[in-house]
């Protein structure tokens, strides 16, 4: 089955009026969640995921709460390796929970959806400053409208484009339709 059937069949591919964690707004919204909620299709997909980068003597994999904290755990089982997640503090993504990284690790940054690649930017200004070594980046959704430049290699199981509006130029606003924000990032 591929990725998209397994949107389809778990109902994760939303459509409707959405505002974007980026605060762009769109007709269509890739829940990851509503997959992940599945054990099987979160071990399949971030199996998938964890062979794009196997043989990299990968040590930790890290991602940003919320979305990414379950695919990093796949991903860092089908690679057997520690799983890490950031999340914010007073608005800065830090790692908390005693978690660490050190310059022995080579670590891969998972993610369910990147947009604009905002918040992996912050993951990875977060392991660089821990010292450790950035091999790549992972997402199972690649839905970005231009190629985001990581300084890294970056590999998605799905490439999927998704129209997106600024607010003022959002033609379901401009209808009256009522907004969703569906992300885990409420800002």
């Amino acid at each position: 089955m591929n990725v998209l059937e397994i949107f389809n069949k778990t109902n994760a591919l939303l459509k409707g009026h959405f505002k974007l964690s980026s605060g762009l707004h769109s007709q269509q919204y890739l829940q990851c969640a509503l997959v992940l909620q599945y054990p099987e299709y979160a071990e399949q997909l971030c199996k998938e995921l964890a062979a794009k980068f196997a043989g990299k003597n990968v040590t930790a994999i890290v991602a940003p709460a919320l979305g990414g904290v379950l695919v990093s755990y796949e991903v860092a089982r089908a690679l057997k390796c520690k799983s890490l997640f950031t999340e914010r503090d007073d608005g800065k993504m830090v790692l908390r929970r005693g978690f660490t990284l050190d310059k022995s690790d080579n670590v891969i940054i998972v993610e369910d959806v990147i947009t604009t690649g905002g918040s992996t930017k912050e993951v990875i200004e977060v392991v660089k400053a821990a010292g450790a070594n950035i091999i790549g980046i992972g997402s199972i959704i690649d839905r970005s409208s231009q190629a985001v430049d990581f300084g890294v290699p970056y590999q998605s199981l799905l490439k999927i484009e998704v129209k997106t509006y600024k607010p003022e130029k959002c033609p379901f606003c401009k209808k009256g339709l009522p907004v969703v924000k569906p992300g885990s990032r409420k800002a």
